[in-house]
């Protein structure tokens, strides 16, 4: 049975199992409270006053976690550019040839995790997607400054020259994700490992949002062929020793041949070869038994096992598909026949070997199958939506764990964050004299304060470049409207989300829509406090502090994010009277909030936590914005690090107190505090 919910929810329900947004800092103060009143009884009664108090140590809480730099050697990659027409492609491997060095991993240099250990192949996998992705950002906004003042030229230069220029800005432009997979290279960024059979890091199931991505993590070294193989040269290294080659290592099966057959578990995959480039899939010539072709031929001869990947139709993914690895693959046969358009192609039968993790895309095909397309649909739903109407988007909640469900309660549902008595913001800045839409970085006066440059791309409705600080975005007194791209936090949800029952972390949050790294997710609202107004004694956790200055200043083990941001002076007079005593002020959501108190810890978390300046200019109340660290596919729960630095927190003795960790991550620290 459904449960009615209103804004305001009440009865909590005991999810003490697991604190949630309570900082060290508040544990602390708890503990030494409690520690203080039994040393007071044993003064009583003992009646000795020389019994010493023991201050345990206060932790103030970071909540701010981005990639580390993680990079990899890649020496035998050779980059080659092809101009097509309007677009200038550099690619990684040349897209008619098999790649001639097959590269092993490489160790890289130490890299430790949340618990000292180094880190994990998924750790390593995760951090390059997101470099990449933060390489691709920068080229995106690039492109879109490029176009921005060919649209400016045309608008000044009404004849015929402008046309020659709008053209000339086509024939130049460059795509991103190329570009960035050569920046990768450049600066030995890519992952390289041995390339026969499963990689360490990338389980059956994981979805890539792009071909750039599979070829940055050395997945599927081509942007553009289906068949990735280890060519000739690399026997004479002996790497190979043994084997014939080449060898096909990784196939992508994408629907961009005719002849192609997909039954999941058999696939009837076509050579390469002989394809029309213009998108259209017909078979224009025939296809000859070498490269690619000779690599699966070999595959089955020599019993190689093949890395199998299918592409399937995605609107967030900027190349219109989203890639999932299904596993590995057998080749049991090959022959040659007349294809569908009077060709000569190559067909290749491949079984799934058996004992591997479920495949699961033919079940749910893409996993869009089990998202529920209305309210009606939804199993074990206790809440149409705790937000009582006041998202523009509802948000269910669902309970599959509890006998009976219960609904989350005990909160008044909040969109904006609300001032505690004698608490009020500052006034807002002057702001920028743009109109309609911020355009110009060198312009436009909140630009300059984020180093001259826009935070945000406007693909994708708004995504932040990389983590910074602090954002400055355009405020009320801006010339700017609701569309500027510089306002992109300010929006609202743009996603589906869902609250959910865990078996062992209370309530969580996942979406039901695909998110680009960078998205906005949901600002961290509830009751606007002073930190020394919150009551040590109360169980209260889900109190977030406002350390954006301590994050500047790299205190207490936070990673120092600082970037081209132009600072007042009055702020380093600010950080230094602050930085020692902790955070001043901190945001409630115990009783007042919004979705984003569901929000669960990982030790490798998909969001980050973004400091933003908009209505004013005091960072000491800057607000608290969860943003997508990763490309996250639909059904995975959203996470971010709660930031607890191990041994931390102490009990009413001052002993070091532990708790669980339940995340499940590769890289679990294994303990929440």
């Amino acid at each position: 049975m459904v449960v009615p919910c209103v804004a305001e929810l009440s009865d909590p329900v005991n999810d003490a199992m697991v604190p949630r947004r309570c900082s060290a800092r508040i544990k602390n103060l708890k503990s030494e409270q409690e520690a203080q009143r039994e040393r007071q009884r044993v003064r009583c009664r003992s009646n000795d006053d020389s019994v010493l108090e023991k201050k345990p140590k206060v932790y103030k809480k970071s909540k701010v976690v981005t990639s580390s730099q993680a990079q990899a050697p890649n020496n035998d990659v050779t980059v080659s550019t092809v101009d097509n027409d309007d677009v200038t492609i550099t690619n990684v491997a040349a897209p008619n040839d098999c790649t001639d060095h097959p590269v092993p991993e490489t160790s890289l240099n130490p890299q430790l995790s949340g618990n000292g250990t180094e880190k994990s192949s998924h750790a390593r996998v995760t951090e390059t997607i997101r470099r990449f992705n933060k390489h691709y950002l920068h080229f995106v906004q690039e492109e879109e400054i490029r176009c921005g003042r060919v649209q400016a030229d045309q608008k000044t230069k009404k004849n015929s020259k402008s046309k020659e220029a709008e053209d000339d800005g086509k024939r130049s432009s460059k795509r991103p994700d190329l570009k960035a997979i050569s920046k990768m290279i450049s600066e030995k960024e890519v992952l390289n490992r041995e390339r026969i059979g499963s990689l360490p890091g990338i389980d059956v199931g994981h979805q890539f949002f792009s071909r750039a991505e599979m070829v940055v993590v050395g997945f599927h070294n081509h942007w553009l062929n289906g068949i990735d193989c280890v060519g000739q040269s690399a026997g004479k290294k002996g790497e190979y020793k043994g084997y014939s080659l080449p060898l096909a290592v990784s196939i992508v099966v994408s629907g961009q041949y005719e002849d192609d057959q997909d039954n999941y578990e058999e696939v009837v995959y076509t050579g390469q070869g002989g394809n029309d480039l213009l998108g259209n899939k017909r078979q224009i010539k025939d296809q000859v038994m070498e490269r690619g072709n000779l690599g699966l031929k070999n595959c089955m001869e020599q019993s190689v096992p093949v890395r199998v990947t299918r592409g399937h139709r995605c609107v967030n993914s900027y190349v219109g598909k989203v890639y999932t690895y299904d596993g590995l693959y057998k080749v049991v046969n090959y022959w040659a026949e007349k294809g569908i358009s009077g060709f000569t192609v190559y067909k290749f039968r491949l079984k799934r070997i058996e004992g591997q993790p479920v495949l699961t895309t033919n079940q749910v095909h893409f996993t869009r199958g089990c998202i529920p397309n209305s309210i009606s649909e939804i199993r074990g739903l206790v809440c149409e939506d705790i937000s009582g109407g006041l998202e523009d988007i509802p948000i269910p909640a669902t309970n599959l764990v509890d006998d009976p469900p219960v609904a989350p309660s005990g909160l008044t549902y909040s969109r904006d964050i609300i001032c505690a008595k004698g608490i009020k913001f500052p006034s807002a800045p002057t702001g920028c004299n743009c109109h309609g839409s911020c355009l110009d970085p060198r312009v436009c006066s909140c630009a300059k304060l984020n180093g001259s440059e826009f935070p945000y791309v406007h693909k994708d409705g708004g995504r932040l470049i990389e983590p910074k600080a602090v954002v400055f975005e355009c405020g009320p007194n801006c010339g700017c409207g609701p569309a500027c791209v510089n306002r992109t936090s300010q929006k609202g949800l743009r996603y589906r989300l869902e609250v959910f029952r865990t078996p062992n972390k209370g309530w969580g949050v996942r979406s039901w829509d695909y998110i680009p790294s960078g998205a906005t997710i949901c600002e961290y609202t509830g009751l606007l406090k002073k930190t020394d107004q919150i009551d040590p004694a109360a169980d209260n956790n889900y109190v977030f502090d406002i350390d954006c200055l301590q994050t500047m200043k790299g205190l207490d083990g936070r990673e120092r994010r600082l970037g081209e941001v132009s600072l007042p002076g009055y702020w380093h007079n600010d950080a230094e009277k602050t930085s020692d005593g902790g955070p001043e002020y901190c945001i409630d959501a115990v009783s007042v909030g919004n979705v984003a108190r569901f929000i669960n810890h990982s030790c490798q978390p998909n969001l980050f936590v973004q400091c933003v300046l908009s209505t004013h200019h005091d960072i000491g109340l800057a607000r608290v914005v969860l943003m997508a660290a990763d490309n996250i596919p639909p059904l995975q729960e959203l996470t971010y690090d709660y930031g607890y630095v191990l041994d931390s927190v102490m009990d009413r003795e001052g002993k070091v107190k532990q708790m669980a960790c339940y995340c499940g991550a590769a890289d679990c620290r294994k303990r929440l505090f």
